[in-house]
């Protein structure tokens, strides 16, 4: 199942809380705030990739590049299919008796 848009901003205000949590408490032993805020800005920079992809869905992407290479065939091209399924019937040949 795709993760929609708004599960990825709940993730990347969860991420968001931890981070604030580590920033106003008092340091733990052996500098592991400093990692575990490190370790979350990563993840809230990932969180906004992924939120930032989301925008535009995969078939709006592949729409702009098919629109472009279908226009470089040119109108002949089409002319062409169009004549060769008028001469030449398509499917299943018939049984012979």
């Amino acid at each position: 199942m795709p993760i929609g848009r708004s599960e990825l901003k709940a993730l990347r205000n969860l991420i968001s809380q931890a981070d604030l949590i580590l920033e106003t408490s008092p340091l733990l032993p052996e500098n592991r705030t400093g990692a575990a805020r490190e370790n979350l800005k990563a993840a809230l920079a990932l969180a906004d990739d992924m939120i930032g992809q989301t925008k535009l869905s995969a078939a709006a992407v592949m729409g702009r590049k098919g629109g472009a290479s279908i226009a470089k065939r040119g109108s002949e091209y089409f002319s062409q299919l169009a004549a060769k399924r008028k001469t030449r019937g398509g499917g299943r040949p018939r049984k012979q008796p």
